[in-house]
């Protein structure tokens, strides 16, 4: 396999499985004490430990309704980050945000991930 195509090919598969809420999919792709950090106050932000914490985390963050719009898949050789435009809307609040969400790899499966933001007052503001 060329150098590089596992992480690419992890990052679109994560990508995938949580535009299509497959839960499962996702529980997969994750070590067993994987971790998602998100900044912000609200109630998706902080650090949710252990697998089954980051699939509820993603199962939250979609329940909101959100298009996870991928712009890019950024590699390295040993991790990757995906790069998204998150959008949706909640009566009259609306979210428009650009994101990175970098995860670290170990033995082929995303050990950590950590979400960097373009607008955390937005976000804190969606997730009420």
């Amino acid at each position: 396999m060329p150098q590089y195509e596992a992480q690419r090919r992890l990052g679109k598969t994560f990508h995938a499985f949580l535009t299509a809420g497959d839960w499962d999919g996702i529980r997969t792709l994750l070590t067993d004490d994987a971790t998602w950090t998100l900044p912000g106050d609200n109630t998706i932000s902080g650090t949710a430990e252990g697998a089954e914490a980051v699939v509820e985390r993603a199962k939250k963050i979609a329940s909101y309704g959100l298009d996870f719009e991928l712009l890019h898949i950024l590699v390295s050789p040993e991790n990757m980050a995906l790069s998204l435009h998150n959008t949706a809307r909640r009566g009259e609040v609306r979210l428009d945000e650009y994101l990175s969400t970098v995860c670290r790899l170990r033995d082929g499966r995303i050990a950590s991930i950590e979400t960097y933001l373009s607008d955390v007052p937005g976000m804190n503001a969606f997730f009420v």
